[in-house]
Formats: C-alpha cells, sequence, structure tokens
C-alpha cells in the first residue's frame, strides 16, 4: 500500500488543486474538521468502480485517501486495490497528521464525538451494563460483558469493527452541520 506525508500532500494540492482527495469519514467527523480540497465518501458508501464509472475519479491518476487517523484509509485503499483500482494512496496519520503539522482545514460551527469516542462509550457502558445486571437481577447477564470484550478483542486483532459500522450509520453521524458551507471557516 503506498502512502503519503501530510506536508507533501500539501505540496502537491498547492500545485494542482484538483488532485482527487477522498475524506472517507462519516459525514459529522467530516462536518467538523476536514481538509479544504477533500471531497467526503463515507468508508460504508464507498464504491470506486461507481466512481470511476461515473467519472468523478480519473482512472490515470492517484487518488489520496484520508480517514481520521489512518485506518478507515487503509480498508478504503484495499477496497481500491480489491475493485481493480491499484491507485489509492493513503494519507499518512490521516486528519490528524494533518492538524498536527498546522497544515490549513476547514471548520465546522459544532463539535462533535469521534466515532472511536463513540465505540469506547458505548463498549463501555455494555459491559457496565452488563455486570450491574450479572449482580442485581441475574448472573447469565455477564454473557452481555463476555460478548462485548470478545467482540473488542475480534476488532483488535482483525481490524474490523462492527460497532463502529453500527454507530456510522446512525443518524447523528450522517448529518452534515455545514452542507451549505455557511458555518464552515478555513483555519491554518
Amino acid at each position: 500500500m503506498k502512502t503519503i506525508a501530510p506536508a507533501e500532500l500539501q505540496k502537491l494540492l498547492a500545485v494542482q488543486p484538483g488532485l482527487p482527495l477522498l475524506d472517507v469519514r462519516t459525514p459529522v467527523e467530516y462536518a467538523e474538521v476536514h481538509v479544504p480540497q477533500a471531497r467526503n465518501v463515507p468508508l460504508d458508501k464507498l464504491s470506486p468502480k461507481a466512481l470511476f464509472d461515473a467519472g468523478q475519479l480519473p482512472k490515470d491518476q492517484p487518488v489520496y485517501l484520508l480517514c481520521r487517523s489512518g485506518g478507515r484509509a487503509t480498508k478504503a485503499a484495499e477496497q481500491f486495490a480489491r475493485e481493480g483500482f491499484d491507485q489509492g494512496i493513503v494519507v499518512e496519520g490521516g486528519t490528524q497528521a494533518w492538524l498536527e503539522a498546522g497544515l490549513p482545514v476547514i471548520r465546522g460551527a459544532a463539535r462533535v464525538i469521534s466515532l472511536e469516542r463513540q465505540v469506547r462509550i458505548a463498549a463501555g457502558s455494555l459491559v457496565l451494563i452488563g455486570v450491574l445486571l450479572a449482580y442485581f437481577v441475574h448472573p447469565g447477564f455477564i454473557a452481555l460483558s463476555a460478548f462485548v470484550g470478545a467482540g473488542l478483542v475480534f476488532a483488535g486483532v482483525t481490524d474490523w469493527c462492527g460497532m463502529g459500522l453500527l454507530l456510522a450509520k446512525l443518524p447523528w453521524n450522517q448529518k452534515s452541520g455545514c452542507a451549505s458551507g455557511s458555518c464552515c471557516e478555513v483555519k491554518h
């Protein structure tokens, strides 16, 4: 898999602002903060073949992929490769690294809880509920905590998180607060 450092991509974008750059985070994450030239195509809706067939992406040049920290962008690059397009290039460290490098971003007015934090909150809540129910109601409820724990281990080993995919589909992760651009501002 090919990667590029945020500063290096910024230099390329300065010369060629129309380079294809896809941000594969949820619409809400994208609305909170994103690279100015990035286009939001959430990972769960990504279809490289459809994008190429519709002429939305050039077939003869690299497509730069960006997410929060690199995990979803890596999955997007793998999806590009599976569909026969090997030009997916992952931005190292994602939006976090872009921000840490002090590169320009567009920020929305509203703050959002990241998908990773939502997963931690949901998993922790389910484990706590399972333990409390096992203690106060019936010992069999400990299975809920065990199930969530097993899911977290599976997610860590495979880098596939079912809970994250489910949470990404929830309404508050679908609404983009700055679709018109009126609530956003460029930050350097």
